[in-house]
This record gives structure tokens, C-alpha cells and sequence, in this order.
């Protein structure tokens, strides 16, 4: 190899350096016989080329460069400038040789650009235009073919046909594919024979045996080889292993491993219950290895069903319906197992199915108690008497020993014992009287269990359904409180009233509403039966008073339709109520009534009682304070002024004295016009109605408290609640004038009660009381 590089390089050498012809100057004359001067190029060469790897023990040279005006004196200096000058091309700048001090990789730089130029070696002037040349790197074969992958995955059907394509593999190498042969590969297979082969050029892997079995062999390991220089003897490789699985077709039929399958199952057994299983066998895979069983004939195909478990391949033989062993003991199936998915490409290889035979013998079981019926109901009617039967149960031992029966309620579905059973009949009866009402159904259970045999028991549920009896008399459906208006018109309905039964419907309506006979010619109220349940009460009358009666108690008879009737008295509450003139209640209060119509003479004596009585407790508190030694006269100015109260207002003067006179009420200042109130400021002016006032000289008390009533209540400036009026005047009449000190600017020393002297009889204690005070302090 190492010949051959050499050879190669000094025939390269010799083919690519040229020299250039020298640069002459012609002297041509011309027409005028003038000398003509002509420049010629100075540099000519081809292409540099460089074989890569070189390893010898000297640079390689790579080429020369020389110009024709070069006479050899020394005097001119090559320079070379560009790709690598000085690192790996260096130049003898007196010769113009070029070597390659490095090793050189292609497949790292293909080629290198640089630059010559010839100078003045004293004055580095430049004697030629610099030029460029190309140095390439020759390819030698270095490199091996490469895989894409190190490992490749394929799959290809079972049973495919010879030739059929896997997978392609592709290999590369770095080698120059435009220079020689050694990028050109060729692939060959070196494991994986006789069953695949690979097309030499484009790396195609083929099936190469037919019928290839997956069930026989399932996984394939080929090795495929890439050999450059087109597979000649020195040429670089590369290998590759490639995985080839086989997939699965459907092209087994499922078989059982065997004939006939023995199975047994007990006669308590319940539908639902696994009785076994069969399986076929099928060595294909997935959705081809799917397998559905069923019954296709036998005498048990009413009595059993078979289902398939999925997971496991295998067909489930289940209890369809009870069993009899002493009715009949074994059974036979025949049971078939499909392929659910067939391929047509392997249709030829079937029939996809099996069959086998399924035998199944009905083993004898101690059964418990059966019942003839799954649940008993029955019927008694309330209030029967104790010991009254309800009905019977019946059960039986399925066995052939037919042991005897006993049977018991279970009690927690009878807690307050209202039924017996008897232990050998089977008979229920009553132990309690039932009432429907409270309870209408009864549900219990009934125990069966063998007299030889305790634990084999059974238990049926028995409804029994108290049948109403009609021992309920209707009564009203509410409480109902009527009111009837003081002026009601006669046949007015004021009222609609129901009935309520606790009876059954059979026993409840049709109601029918009635008066009692006593008082069926009511003259204020009478009944009308709308017969729907319901029943309107009329007034009979015109005008009704509540001060004569506010409450009506009107019995009214409701009879139901059972058999016999049954009825009950039930009273209605009517109130007599006033309304206005459009019917709406206003006020069912006998009293307010009477207020507002006015006082009535008892009403009167009793309030002039109760005033006469006060003017008697006042004369004796009177008369027991003078009976009293204590002097009149306090000596203490501050006892005075502790013991006074000071009210700011005053009386009527004499005309108090008049104790009924009720004109003295009346405010004479304001008789001719309206006073406002001066405890509020009213927000808008109030004028009295016209017609309201009464007379001054009225002493009807009546009228002048309904006057009163109905200015207070329709006066928009008083407050929202009751109070005291206020009259703002002092009585007139006096002869005296007003004793009051209210308007006084003076003190209680500036005043002189000298005057009160000359008041007469009626001021004398008063006289006597500040005089005495006046003349105790002279004589002090």
C-alpha cells in the first residue's frame, strides 16, 4: 500500500507542474516602423493534487511554482498566501516548491484555495499579478461502510410468499463516491440463510423459504454485510443484525385436547352457578386465537348455557334453571368452539371449529323445606275477634324422605304480636284485634323447617291485608270559624264546609250534610248539601246585631256512605261581624261596637258613680287635714319652697265648679277659629271641617267626644299615639282675676298680698296664710 500511494504521488506530481514559458519582450514594428511591445501571462499551471494519509517520513511535495522572468540569480521570491500556506503548505521561496507538511483527511477538507505571487526579493515588488491555484486532496479508500442503525426491527406474516420484501437497510461511507470505487457498496447476507436474502445493490431483505411457521419458529436474527469497491478483494465492510418476527395469521383451526368432558353438579345448585369448564386449543395469537363456544344440541340445552371467558380461552358451562335429582339425574351437551375472525387467504385449511361431548351428572343434595307458593298474601277484616284465621301456608321436604314440617313466624317482622301460627297446619290467625287505620298492611315471615332436620329451613313472606270495616263517623275536614255581616242578605253563602273519614273509601263518600231534625227550620241559618263532598251554609234572614248575639253555635249532621252509615253531630262556630257596605270584614268586637255607637245609660251612671266617689274621698281627706293641730303656717322659707309643686297651668275659675258643664272644655278663644297645636310645628296648616264643631253651650257629652275622636284622628299635625290635651287659656269668670305668677317679672319677696284682703270670704285662708307670714317677720 504504501508503494502504491508513492507511485501515485510522483505521477501526480509529474502530471500537474508545469513551467512557464518565460516572459519575453518582441519587438515587432509597425506600419510607421515604430517598435511594439507585448506582455505574455507568467504563471501556468493546472490543478494541485495531494493523496491524503500520506505517512512517509518526508513532506510531500505537492507541486511547483515558477515564472518565466525567473532567470535563476535568486533575485525573485515566491510567496504563498491563503488555505493552510504556512501551516500545512509551505513554499521554497527561491525554488517555488510546495510541500504538505500534514497528513491530509478528505473526508475532513476535500480542498484548499491559495494564492501565489512573485516579488522582488530586495524590493518586495511585486513582479507578477498574484493568481490563485486549488490544491484537492485525493480520496483514498479509509473508510469503512456504516449502518444507519446498529440493530433493525422487522416483522413479516407467517406463511408469506418467497420474495416477499422485510425491510431495506442502508449503509453510507465517507469515502469520495465520484473517485474510484470506494464508495460503491454492496450488501450480501451472512447469517439468517436459507430462510431470507438481501438484493445486493439496494440492501432489500426477501423472504426466501415459503410457508414459514410461526408456531414452529417465531423469531429470526440476520446479520447483512455492506462491502465498499464495489465487493472486490480489498475492499472495507460494515455489518448489521436484523430482528425479523414472525406475525400471526389464522390459519389453525381450534381443537379439544379431548373427546368428552365429565362434569357433576348438586341439585341445590341455583341458576347462575359455574357448573365447569372446556377449553380448545388454538397456538394462534391474539384476535386469531379468539374462540366462541355454544351449545349446539343435547337434552340439557333448556337446562344449561355456556359463556366465554375471554381472558382465559375457555368455554363456562353455567346452571340455567333448577335441577331435580329425583326427577332427572345427568344430562348431555354437545358444545362447539369457532374462531371469531377467519381469514379467507386460509380458508382452505379449515373448518375453524370443533366439537365435543359434555356430560353432566346431577348429584342429590339434602334440600331445604320448598313452600307451593314464593309469597302468600291474605285478607282479614278489622276488628275480628281473637282467634279469627287469617289463612295457611304450605310446605314440603323436595327429598325423597319427605320429612315432616314445622312452622314458626319470625318475630322480628311481628314485633307487636298480633299473629299465631299453627306448628303443623300451617294456619295463621289473629291473637290481637286489627285496626286498619293505624295499620293497613301486615308484612311477616314464615319459617319451614324440617322436625329431623333443624338447619334445613326455608322462609317465605306473607302479606296480610286488614279489610276496612266502616267504624269511623266523618267529622270535619278543619276546624271551621265562620262570620256572617250584620247586614247579610237572606239565601248569602258565607261559607263552604267538608267532611273527613278515616274509613277506607268504600266506606267514606259520598258525605251527606244535613241539619239536626230539632232544628231544620232554623229561622237564621239554613244548609245546602252540594253533593260533591261539600256543603254550603246560607243565611236564612236578613240583619243581624252584635248587641243582641255575636255567636251562633250551629249543629250540623255528615252522614258516609258505608254499609251501615255511620254519622256524627259536629257544631260550626258562626260570628256575627260588622262589614262594609261591599262585604268586607271590619271589626268583629262587640264592644268597639258599642263605642263607637255611643255611650249607653248604664254606661253613664256608672261613670257619675265613680265621680261621685271621689268627690266623697276628696271632702274626707279635706276634712281630716283640719281636724289636725299642726299649725297651717310653715316658719321655714325652704320647707315652703320644698313642699309647694308649681303647676303651669291653671283652673277654670269658678266655672269649675259646674261639674258637667262641658262647655267649659271648650276653649271660648278659639271657638271662631282654629288654635294649632304648640307642642309639634305642624308641616302644613290644618282647618277644622265644617259641621264638626258643637254648639258652645252643647252639654252632650256624646257628641262632643265623637267630635273630639274624629278631629284628633284626622288632624294631620298630632302625633301618631294618644295624648293628653292641652288647652292653652285660662278660665274666664273670676272675680278675682288670676292669682298665677307665671307672667310676674318680680321675685317672691316684691309681692304684696295685701290685696287678698279685700277678696272676701273665699280668700281668706289665703289671706291669713301669707298675711301671718308677713306678720311674723314684723314681729321678728
Amino acid at each position: 500500500m504504501k508503494e502504491e500511494r508513492c507511485v501515485r504521488a510522483a505521477l501526480l506530481c509529474l502530471g500537474v507542474l508545469c513551467c512557464s514559458q518565460g516572459l519575453h519582450g518582441h519587438r515587432d514594428r509597425g506600419k510607421e516602423g515604430q517598435l511594439l511591445h507585448r506582455s505574455k501571462r507568467g504563471w501556468v499551471w493546472n490543478q494541485f493534487f495531494v493523496i491524503e494519509e500520506y505517512t512517509g517520513p518526508d513532506p510531500v511535495l505537492v507541486g511547483r511554482l515558477h515564472s518565466d522572468i525567473d532567470s535563476g540569480d535568486g533575485n525573485i521570491k515566491y510567496i504563498l498566501s491563503g488555505e493552510g500556506a504556512g501551516i500545512i503548505f509551505v513554499i521554497d521561496d527561491k525554488s517555488g516548491n510546495i510541500h504538505a507538511t500534514k497528513t491530509l483527511d478528505r473526508e475532513e477538507r476535500a480542498q484548499y484555495t491559495l494564492t501565489a505571487q512573485a516579488v522582488d526579493r530586495n524590493t518586495n515588488r511585486p513582479l507578477e499579478p498574484p493568481s490563485e491555484f486549488i490544491v484537492k486532496v485525493q480520496d483514498i479508500n479509509d473508510n469503512p461502510p456504516e449502518f444507519l442503525h446498529e440493530n433493525y426491527h422487522a416483522n413479516v406474516p407467517e406463511r408469506s410468499n418467497v420474495g416477499t420484501s422485510v425491510i431495506q437497510v442502508t449503509a453510507s461511507d465517507a469515502d469520495d463516491p465520484t473517485y474510484g470505487n470506494s464508495a460503491k457498496l454492496v450488501y450480501s447476507i451472512l447469517e439468517g440463510q436459507p430462510y431470507f436474502s438481501v438484493e445486493a445493490q439496494t440492501g432489500i431483505i426477501r423472504t426466501a423459504l415459503p410457508n414459514m411457521d410461526r408456531e414452529a419458529k417465531e423469531e429470526y436474527h440476520v446479520v447483512i454485510q455492506a462491502k465498499d469497491m464495489g465487493g472486490h478483494m480489498g475492499g472495507l465492510s460494515g455489518t448489521t443484525k436484523v430482528t425479523i418476527t414472525l406475525t400471526d395469521v389464522n390459519d389453525n383451526p381450534p381443537k379439544f385436547p379431548q373427546s368428552v368432558y365429565q362434569m357433576s353438579v348438586s341439585e341445590a345448585a341455583v341458576p347462575g352457578e359455574e357448573v365447569g369448564r372446556v377449553k380448545a386449543k388454538d397456538p394462534d395469537i391474539g384476535e386469531n386465537g379468539l374462540v366462541a363456544y355454544s351449545i349446539i344440541d343435547g337434552d340439557g340445552m333448556d337446562m344449561f348455557e355456556i359463556t366465554t371467558d375471554y381472558e382465559t380461552q375457555e368455554g363456562v358451562v353455567k346452571l340455567k334453571k333448577t335441577l331435580d335429582y329425583e326427577t332427572k339425574k345427568s344430562y348431555s351437551l354437545k358444545v362447539e368452539a369457532a374462531n371469531v375472525h377467519i381469514d379467507p387467504k386460509f380458508i382452505s385449511n379449515g373448518p375453524f371449529k370443533d366439537t365435543v361431548t359434555v356430560k353432566i351428572a346431577v348429584e342429590d343434595a339434602d334440600e331445604p323445606p320448598v313452600f307451593l307458593k314464593p309469597s302468600y298474601i291474605f285478607e282479614v277484616k278489622e276488628n275480628a275477634a281473637s282467634g279469627t284465621v287469617v289463612g295457611k301456608v304450605h310446605a314440603k321436604d323436595p327429598d325423597a324422605a319427605n320429612s315432616a314440617i314445622r312452622y314458626s313466624i319470625d318475630r322480628h317482622t311481628d314485633l307487636e304480636r298480633y299473629f299465631v301460627i299453627n306448628a303443623e297446619d300451617g294456619n295463621i290467625k289473629t291473637i290481637k284485634t286489627l285496626d286498619r287505620e293505624e295499620m293497613a298492611w301486615h308484612n311477616i315471615s314464615v319459617f319451614a323447617v324440617e322436625v329431623h332436620k333443624q338447619h334445613q329451613e326455608a322462609k317465605v313472606p306473607v302479606a296480610i291485608k286488614v279489610v276496612d270495616v266502616n267504624d269511623n263517623a266523618p267529622k270535619f275536614a278543619a276546624a271551621y270559624e265562620a262570620f256572617v255581616c250584620e247586614n247579610a242578605r237572606s239565601n248569602q253563602q258565607f261559607i263552604t264546609i267538608s267532611a273527613d273519614d278515616k274509613d277506607d273509601s268504600a266506606n267514606g263518600p259520598r258525605f251527606i250534610f244535613s241539619l239536626p231534625p230539632e232544628i231544620i227550620h232554623n229561622p237564621n241559618f239554613t244548609l245546602r248539601d252540594n253533593r260533591d263532598n261539600t256543603a254550603s251554609v246560607l243565611v236564612r234572614r236578613e240583619g243581624f246585631s252584635r248587641q243582641k248575639q255575636d255567636l251562633y253555635l250551629l249543629p250540623i249532621v255528615i252522614s258516609d256512605g258505608g254499609v251501615p252509615p255511620l254519622s256524627s253531630t259536629n257544631t260550626l262556630s258562626i260570628r256575627v261581624c260588622g262589614c262594609d257596605g261591599s262585604g268586607s270584614l271590619l271589626s268583629c268586637n262587640a264592644e268597639a261596637y258599642v263605642l263607637n255607637a255611643g255611650l249607653s245609660t248604664g254606661a253613664l251612671i256608672a261613670i257619675l258613680a265613680c265621680i261621685v266617689i271621689l268627690l266623697v274621698i276628696v271632702v274626707l281627706f279635706v276634712t281630716l287635714k283640719r281636724q289636725k293641730k299642726e299649725p297651717l303656717i310653715v316658719f321655714e322659707e325652704e320647707d315652703v319652697r320644698e313642699n309647694i309643686i308649681t303647676y303651669d297651668d291653671e283652673g277654670g275659675g269658678e266655672e269649675d265648679t259646674e261639674a258637667f258643664d262641658i262647655a267649659t272644655l271648650q276653649n271660648p278663644d278659639g271657638i271662631n277659629g282654629f288654635i294649632p297645636r304648640k307642642d309639634i310645628k305642624p308641616e302644613y296648616q290644618y282647618l277644622p271641617r265644617p259641621g264638626l264643631r258643637p254648639a258652645p253651650n252643647s252639654v252632650d257629652v256624646d257628641d262632643f267626644i265623637n267630635t273630639r275622636i274624629q278631629e284628633a284622628d284626622n288632624d294631620p299635625t298630632a302625633p301618631p299615639y294618644d295624648s293628653i290635651q292641652i288647652y292653652g287659656y285660662e278660665g274666664r269668670g273670676s272675680v278675682a282675676g288670676s292669682l298665677s305668677s307665671l307672667e310676674s317679672a318680680t321675685t317672691d319677696s316684691d309681692l304684696d298680698y295685701d290685696y287678698l284682703q279685700n277678696w272676701g270670704p273665699r280668700f281668706k285662708k289665703l289671706a291669713d296664710l301669707y298675711g301671718s307670714k308677713d306678720t311674723f317677720d314684723d314681729d321678728s
